[in-house]
Order: C-alpha cells, then sequence, then structure tokens
C-alpha cells in the first residue's frame, strides 16, 4: 500500500504528522548519544544499500533511532511490536516527513498487526531489528525463503531474547543475531530506569490513584523489576516482590522489600504489576482471591503474563471499559477487579513509554549494533551474541560527556598493577 506521500505505509492519519515532528523533535534534545552517532553515520555511511526491517514500538524515540539508521545508509521499513504502543503521530511524521515507510495503526486487531509483520517482511530484509522477536519468529515460520538474504539481526528486550535463546537451544535460529537487550547501557538503565518510571508513569496516568499507602505488588525482580519496586516506593507504596528465583528472593528482601508468594500476597494487594517474561504469572488461583478493586498492570512484552481468559470465566457479570486503558471485571460476591492497558505493556498502552534520555542509550546499541554486525557479519554463526564490551562502554562515554560528568582514568601504573599476577600481601 501507498500513501498519498508517495511513500509505503500504513498509518492512522497523515495529517497528525506535524506534532507527530514536533513529538520527534522534543524527544531528540534528550538524546545526544544517538545525535553524535547519526553525525558519524551521515558521513561513513556504514549501513549503505542494506535492507533493514524493524519491528519496534513506534514512538518519538524510535522515530530518532530511524533517522540515524537512514543516515547511515540503511533502506529501512518499520512496523510496530505492539498493537497498543503506536503514537499515530509519530508514525505519520516518519511517513511524510522522514520518509519511511511504516505500518503501524494504535490499537489494530490482531489481523493487521501481523499484516504489517508480512509487509515489512515483504522488503526482503538483509537486517532485522525486532522489540519482542515476532519479526524473526515471523520470518522463519512463513517466510523462510527469504532467509539466505539475511545478514543478521538485532533484539531489544528480555522477552525476544528468550525466544531466540529458545530458538538457538532447538537448532533453528538460522542467522546471527545481537542481544542489545544483555548490554550493560540497555539493561541497567533502560529495564531499570525506565520501566521504573514509565511504567509507575503510566498507572498513574490511567488510573489517577493515590499510589501512597497502596500496597503495590511487583511480580519479578529482574532489572525492570527492580526498577518498579523502587519508583514505586519512591511515591509512597508498601511495596511487595513475588519471585521464583531464590539469589533476587533475597536480594529483594535485603533491599527492603516485603518478599512472598504471589498466593499470599493476592488478598493483600492494592495494585498488581508483572514483569517477568513468562506466562501466566498471575494465574486463576491468584484472581479468586484478589480483593475488591484490585488494580491488575503488566510492564513485560507479551499479555501473556496475566492469564486474561481466567479473569473473563470469572468475570460472571462481565467486564466494560470504565476510562481509557481501564477495563472493570465484575466477579461474584461483589468484587471489581480493573485491568490495565489489556494487560499489554502498560508503559507504552496508557502512556509514552521510556524518557528519552534512556532511549538514547538503548538505541546506540541498536545503531552500533547494527554496524557491528554488518562488519563482522563473516564470522559469526547462526546464535546469540551479546554486544562487545567496548560498544557499551563507548556509549556510556558519550553519555558521561553529554551529561557533562567526568571521571578518572587509570594511570599505566595502575593498569599493569590489574594486569598483573605476581604482586601479594
Amino acid at each position: 500500500m501507498t500513501t498519498p506521500t508517495g511513500v509505503a505505509g500504513d498509518v492512522k492519519d497523515l495529517t497528525l504528522a506535524v506534532p507527530g515532528q514536533a513529538r520527534i523533535d522534543w524527544a531528540a534534545r534528550e538524546m545526544p548519544v544517538l545525535r553524535l552517532i547519526r553525525e558519524r553515520f551521515a558521513r561513513e555511511q556504514p549501513l549503505k544499500g542494506i535492507r533493514m526491517s524493524a519491528c519496534l514500538h513506534i514512538t518519538a524515540e524510535t522515530a530518532n533511532l530511524a533517522a540515524t539508521l537512514k543516515a547511515g545508509g540503511a533502506d529501512l521499513v518499520l512496523c510496530a511490536s505492539n498493537p497498543l504502543s503506536t503514537q499515530d503521530d509519530v508514525a505519520a511524521a516518519l511517513v511524510a516527513h522522514l520518509g519511511v515507510p511504516t505500518y503501524a495503526i494504535k490499537g489494530e486487531d490482531e489481523e493487521t498487526y501481523y499484516k504489517h509483520i508480512r509487509a515489512a517482511l515483504a522488503h526482503r530484509p538483509q537486517m532485522t531489528m525486532d522489540d519482542g522477536c515476532d519479526l524473526v519468529s515471523s520470518l522463519h515460520k512463513e517466510r523462510p525463503d527469504l532467509i539466505p538474504e539475511v545478514i543478521a539481526g538485532l533484539e531489544e528486550t528480555t522477552t525476544g531474547v528468550i525466544r531466540l535463546r529458545s530458538m538457538e537451544s532447538n537448532g533453528v535460529l538460522r542467522f546471527p543475531v545481537l542481544a542489545v537487550n544483555e548490554s550493560d547501557t540497555k539493561h541497567l538503565f533502560d529495564n531499570r530506569y525506565g520501566t521504573g518510571q514509565s511504567a509507575v508513569d503510566a498507572i498513574m496516568r490511567a488510573t489517577n490513584v493515590l499510589l501512597a499507602g497502596k500496597t503495590f505488588v511487583v511480580i519479578g525482580y529482574g532489572w525492570c523489576g527492580r526498577g518498579v519496586a523502587s519508583r514505586a516506593r519512591g511515591m509512597g507504596a508498601n511495596v511487595v516482590v513475588t519471585e521464583v528465583d531464590p539469589v533476587r528472593g533475597i536480594e529483594a528482601a535485603m533491599d527492603g522489600f516485603r518478599v512472598m508468594p504471589l498466593v499470599e500476597a493476592a488478598p493483600i494487594g492494592d495494585l498488581f504489576i508483572t514483569v517477568t517474561g513468562d506466562l501466566n504469572v498471575i494465574d486463576r488461583p491468584h484472581l479468586e482471591h484478589m480483593k475488591d478493586g484490585a488494580l491488575i498492570a503488566n510492564a513485560g512484552h507479551f499479555n501473556d503474563e496475566i492469564n486474561i481468559p481466567a479473569l473473563e470465566e470469572l468475570a460472571t457479570g462481565g467486564h466494560r471499559p470504565t476510562r481509557p486503558f481501564v477495563e472493570a471485571y465484575s466477579l461474584d460476591g461483589g468484587r471489581t477487579l480493573f485491568l490495565l492497558a489489556e494487560g499489554r505493556l502498560v508503559n507504552l498502552s496508557a502512556a509514552e513509554g521510556h524518557p528519552a534520555s534512556v532511549m538514547d542509550m538503548s538505541f546506540a546499541n541498536q545503531a552500533l549494533g547494527s554496524e557491528h554486525m554488518l562488519r563482522n557479519a563473516s564470522s559469526l554463526e547462526p546464535r546469540v551474541y551479546t554486544i562487545p564490551t567496548e560498544i557499551d562502554h563507548e556509549i556510556a562515554r558519550l553519555k558521561l560527556q553529554a551529561m557533562g560528568i567526568r571521571i578518572d582514568t587509570l594511570t599505566p601504573e595502575q593498569k599493569q598493577y590489574l594486569a598483573a599476577w605476581e604482586s601479594g600481601t
């Protein structure tokens, strides 16, 4: 499909392009690392002529990544990685102002979502860029004929890396993929500070509830869970953490949170948020014991973390919208449970996603990671790789520079000492 601008794509309304561009420009002010990379890419053209299909959240921050990839010479097509995460004005600006074919409409149904992924695959990508692995899994299942043309891929998020490692262990992954999510400048900052702030922001926007004094149950204490728990405590909530990993359980306890099984937290929680990347972590037994008025949200990539079919079965009184992104489920005994954003990624569905300043580092990893994968393609096997430490450190160095922060450097004597084994007590 071709839009009136002559650029292929499927977006809600091209007349939204002007406010969309303003939003993109605003985000750019907080993305100095990506700007520096874009300036170099424009000079050196490391991605020149490479057909790239990217399945990402279509946000103002992603638009700045798209501009960087285009500056580097990439022939880019974008589609949404979540039905509710698209910013329609940004999608319009990508098509109308940046000339990037974009297939994304906020609220698109499942059929349209996968139609858009197929449109991105029709670009015959030489490189994929994914947020959740839907593009790569669809490529392997539906268009294996295109795989010989693929040089490499990149994956942005925890859920996608889990799926890719499963593909690798089952021997079905057919090209190398860089797990961008595993870099320190991604998971230590995007996952912790980005998810922490944006998830709490989305819950407050959707519900307008006061968090202070509420019992806030965080399900999963990975980097995202750490961030959400920390920010919820900062808002005055009484935070409970549930975990299946004993080390993370200890860590949560020593960080000052109450730790207990979810079945024990279910009757006391006012608000529940999942951040695990797993299936049915809020399940029927938990839903059966939640108190009247409990709010349920998900900050993991897929809505599988909440057993929504079980919630619908329990809702003998049906369900209805009560606010934008809030659905009320009426259960026996007069209880009502509230599901936020259809159980989808709440921070991007009910709010604007991560702050641009943390996405600056995440998307710097994507940009430099794509350059790295192309440069080293001949030596890479069909498996999941992590980003080299030197790239991670360069992104951190550029971020510090942009923040006006200086740090020390090792002296030659100190470097020699750290490299030697002879020195003792």
